[in-house]
């Protein structure tokens, strides 16, 4: 099993920065992949980015590309989402995931293990 908390979520300006955090526990040395997806009222939960846990390799949804960063930091089991120029639109529940396997990383649905969710709220 993988517990994963995350934190960091918040109000901020348009235009403004967030960083998230997600903690991993239990088991995290099984984890291959690790990403972040966001919900917003009334929507489906979205793919934001991935990141592989060994290799680091990174994929972003076309909507964050070039405003948001993920990162890992092997030693603490920690995976980050630096958000940066950011737009009302962003505002949503962010909910950290971990997944054992190698595909379907882009999907909700490749992923067994979730977060309880951090609220971003962006204000224009």
């Amino acid at each position: 099993q993988v517990q994963l908390v995350e934190s960091g979520g918040g109000l901020v300006q348009a235009g403004g920065s967030l960083r998230l955090s997600c903690a991993a526990s239990g088991r995290p040395f099984s984890i291959y992949a690790m990403g972040w997806f966001r919900q917003a009222p009334g929507k489906e939960r979205e793919f934001v980015a991935f990141i592989t846990w060994s290799a680091g390799t990174t994929y972003y949804a076309g909507s964050v590309k070039g405003r948001f960063t993920i990162s890992r930091d092997n030693a603490k089991n920690t995976v980050y989402l630096q958000m940066n120029s950011l737009k009302p639109e962003d505002t949503a529940v962010y909910y950290c995931a971990a997944s054992r396997l190698s595909n379907g990383l882009g999907y909700s649905g490749g992923y067994e293990y979730w977060g309880q969710g951090t609220q971003v709220t962006v204000s224009s």
